[in-house]
């Protein structure tokens, strides 16, 4: 008898990988996506417990000192406490600034993005579903929406509502469901055409549960992708707004508030006011957008490297 051929036996004794095991392999393939979502991860847990971990709480008036305003990264004050990353003109700690900005800008972000990506697919699961006018009316009212630049809407919508964060979470989904619709549309309109739904049509099921157990699954991937995009979209939506005056209060931390805060003291020498914020804000933008990239590229095997 013939020994059993040894290169085989790594391949035999290996477990074939679950879906999910797959899927973190591929994703854990890029050394860019990991090190954008390791960022991602601390800048998430930086903004969820910004209350416990911040040197100090920025927005109490109470612990205000008006003398230590302007300090520069690293100083300390009258009292020995540093400030690494320096203060602004009130006196508040940019660290613990930035800490709750963070905080404020992805509540706001995924909050808006989430509601605007239930609305958005509804309606674009309704156009591809029924069809006809429904569809016809659906898609002209997003195709006016997108003929129009996205900060423009926003600018009418909180000239008109005001400022305050659950004005600014409504702009932000008046301007982003309509990507959300054209995306779910036009991926709904493939599978709307493919046996298992005829199938479940030809049983007389419900046309609710034919559009959301059957239809809504097979569309989630190219909208998971575009959720992180938006996600992105909507922060750094709301930091120019509110660099503007437009978004939140200055009541409310905001990490484009912080940086107009400081814009003005950028000539005479006060940089940090306003650059650090701003990196803290590039850094979580371009951490969303890896890890969107990253998933396209999973979700989407026709678009693997």
């Amino acid at each position: 008898m013939t020994a059993p051929d040894t290169a085989l036996e790594p391949a035999l004794a290996a477990k074939p990988q679950t879906p999910f095991q797959r899927f973190l392999a591929d994703f854990f393939d890029s050394k860019i996506a990991t090190a954008g979502l390791v960022v991602l991860a601390i800048i998430l847990f930086v903004a969820i417990f910004a209350p416990w971990i911040s040197p100090q709480n920025p927005y109490d008036l109470s612990k205000l000192d008006i003398m230590d305003g302007r300090l520069e990264p690293g100083t300390k004050s009258m009292d020995g406490k540093p400030f690494l990353l320096g203060t602004d003109d009130q006196g508040r700690d940019m660290l613990s600034a930035i800490f709750y900005g963070l905080r404020t800008s992805l509540a706001v972000g995924v909050t808006a993005s989430f509601c605007a990506m239930i609305l958005g697919m509804t309606m674009g699961l309704t156009a591809a579903y029924f069809g006809g006018l429904v569809e016809t009316i659906i898609m002209r009212i997003v195709d006016i929406q997108l003929s129009f630049p996205s900060i423009l809407i926003a600018l009418i919508l909180l000239a008109v509502l005001g400022q305050g964060v659950d004005k600014i979470i409504i702009a932000l989904i008046a301007v982003q469901w309509a990507y959300y619709a054209r995306t779910t549309r036009g991926t709904a309109l493939v599978e709307r055409r493919k046996e298992y739904i005829e199938a479940a049509q030809c049983l007389a099921l419900g046309d609710r549960r034919v559009v959301f157990r059957h239809l809504f699954p097979n569309c989630l991937p190219p909208i998971i992708v575009v959720n992180t995009v938006l996600i992105a979209n909507a922060i750094a939506l709301e930091a120019t707004l509110s660099f503007l005056g437009l978004g939140l209060p200055i009541t409310e931390p905001s990490l484009g508030l912080l940086i107009a805060n400081g814009f003005t003291y950028l000539l005479s020498g006060k940089y940090w006011i306003s650059f650090f914020p701003g990196v803290a804000l590039l850094f979580t933008i371009v951490s969303i957008n890896l890890v969107g990239d990253q998933l396209r590229d999973v979700l989407n095997p026709r678009l693997q490297k």
